[in-house]
This record gives C-alpha cells, structure tokens and sequence, in this order.
C-alpha cells in the first residue's frame, strides 16, 4: 500500500515538474559534472518539503548507476512513518552533454516506456563530489545531498549560500533525519 501510494506520489511530481518547468526562468547549473564520480550513494540532508516524499521520515538515499545504454538508474530509498523502507526506482537522462549539469529524470515506466520526465539541475557542487545541490528553475523542489549522513556546519554554510545565489531561501529547506546505522 506504502509503495502504491509512493508511486501515486511520483507520477504527481512528474506532472507537476513538467508543468512549471514551462514557464520556469532559466537556472546557472555547475560548469561540469564528472558522471564517474557522482554515481554511487548519497545522502539527502536537506530538501523543500514535498507531496511526493511526504511519507519520508528518516533516511532519505539516493543512489545513482550508469546503465549501458549511458542512461543513469535512479533508487530513491526512505524510512517512512510505519519504519518500512520505501523504494522508487527510475532513471535519469543527461539533457545537457556539455556539462552533465542538466538531467532528466523519470519515475514511471508504462510498458517500457518512461513518462513524465522532470527536470533534475546540479546547481551546486563540492569540489571533492563530498555534497551537491540539486534544483529545478522554479524553485519549487530541491535537495541538498551528501556522501555522509552528518555534513559539517562550515560545509552547510557555503551550500545555503549557492542557495541563496541560486534563488532559493534556504529557510525552505528541512533537515532530514538519518538514524539508521548511526
């Protein structure tokens, strides 16, 4: 039922990525992204309250693979109220080969066939891969990850600062709480 409702969640982030992205005014992404060097797991340690990841508690992930195709699969994991582990499964797209800053991602897959692509920018990015900040150009979703569970206060200082430049209020953004393994 949780996955069902989680899935339900998604298509509706979807359709609303797709609809303000159309009128969304344009967003400097990072220069350049090394894909080799950005898969694999991240943390999330902050995000603009969403619809789709409402059921989230704790223990946000997002796990990145590139795929033969050069397509990069998605697995978004969280803990939700019930401590059930919530899994959603999609895949990105780069848009933007010049500097693999601007993506595309989707979450439902109808026959093969993935639908409902909504825009995935990396608008901020630590030098060492340690965090990055995803965002969207009508600020209305975004998300600060980390390769650790607990990002330094001076780290998070610099993030909410690209924030800032970006557009965003920072003040938007919620904490997450990551409590498994501690």
């Amino acid at each position: 039922m949780v996955l069902k409702m989680f899935a339900l969640a998604v298509v509706f982030f979807a359709a609303s990525l797709i609809s303000v992205s159309l009128y969304a005014k344009e967003m400097k992404t990072v220069e350049r992204v090394d894909l080799g060097r950005y898969i694999g797991l991240w943390y999330e340690t902050a995000r603009i309250p969403n619809t789709f990841q409402k059921k989230c508690t704790s223990d946000v992930t997002a796990e990145y693979g590139i795929l033969d195709n050069g397509n990069i699969q998605v697995t978004n994991r969280c803990v939700s109220k019930s401590g059930k582990v919530v899994e959603a499964v999609g895949i990105a797209k780069v848009v933007d080969t010049q500097t693999n800053a601007k993506l595309k991602v989707s979450f439902v897959n109808l026959l093969g066939a993935q639908l409902f692509w909504g825009n995935y920018w990396i608008i901020g990015l630590d030098p060492d891969y340690k965090w990055a900040i995803v965002g969207e150009p009508s600020l209305k979703y975004g998300w600060i990850l980390s390769r650790t569970k607990v990002i330094e206060e001076t780290e998070l200082t610099k993030i909410f600062g690209v924030l800032s430049e970006k557009g965003y209020d920072p003040s938007e953004f919620v904490m997450t709480k990551q409590v498994i393994g501690d």
